[in-house]
């Protein structure tokens, strides 16, 4: 048995691996989360699928979470509710069972977009809420040019925003969320103006492309970048966004409602 079947991972990223630093690295930003909780309009009893270590669960709600991955359910806080053992592609719910279901920066691991997304929208009477990033932007990103076989592996994983809304049916919306500089959930573009926090390696590892990547072209990629900051390059084509208090990079917040 491989470690990923060992740690229950559903998707392509081996959580036991990668996942262990995950909730220092991955804490919920509270101007994202008020976002995905404005998305959520009045529900108050919410699946949340592909759970993780519990990022963006709201404790004024009546949350039932959903983790395949072992690892990452051993990483929920303790004032938080324990995770069910399931998939997004075999919920274990009865219909219209929730007043809605969320998922955040998880879509892009599941095996069958589509069975899991059917899933959601079967569970939840309202909002199908999902946070995500939009595969066409993850490219304008400036570590492309660093590290450009991770944002391709981003960009191929995250799936067409289209196929989301298509899937979900209904009335669904399209929102950009801003970034803020001093973002606390350490997705690859949380670092836009602190370009310094990516060469911890905890930091890559908590960002699943990376591990995709072999070590040596990670070294590489890593090498590079860690000399353009220490000779001021980096600072003389990108320094700007240092300043900036916020970034409108990739990530995206799909809202559908019910036909």
């Amino acid at each position: 048995m491989d470690e990923q079947k060992a740690d229950g991972s559903a998707g392509d990223a081996n959580y036991a691996v990668i996942g262990t630093d995950y909730s220092i690295y991955r804490q919920p930003d509270p101007r994202i989360a008020e976002a995905v909780r404005r998305a959520l309009g009045d529900a108050t009893t919410v699946v949340n699928v592909g759970a993780g270590a519990g990022s963006y669960e709201s404790t004024a709600l009546t949350v039932t979470p959903v983790e395949p991955s072992q690892s990452m359910r051993d990483q929920r806080p303790a004032h938080l509710a324990p995770a069910i053992d399931a998939t997004a592609e075999n919920l274990p719910f009865p219909d219209d069972m929730f007043d809605a279901a969320m998922t955040t920066f998880s879509v892009h691991q599941w095996n069958d977009l589509a069975a899991g997304l059917s899933g959601m929208r079967r569970v939840a009477r309202g909002p199908v809420v999902v946070l995500t990033c939009d595969p066409d932007l993850v490219r304008d990103f400036w570590l492309y040019e660093y590290a450009p076989l991770v944002l391709d592996t981003e960009a191929r994983r995250y799936p067409a925003l289209a196929d989301i809304t298509g899937a979900l049916g209904g009335t669904a919306t399209v929102e950009r969320v801003p970034i803020p500089a001093d973002c606390t959930d350490g997705f690859n573009e949380a670092y836009y103006g602190r370009p310094e926090r990516l060469l911890e390696p905890g930091a890559r590892l908590a960002c699943s492309a990376w591990s995709f990547v072999g070590r040596d072209v990670q070294e590489q990629y890593i090498d590079r970048l860690r000399r353009d900051l220490d000779s001021g390059r980096w600072d003389e084509r990108y320094g700007d966004l240092r300043r900036l208090p916020s970034w409108d990079g990739s990530l995206v917040l799909i809202r559908a409602l019910p036909s």
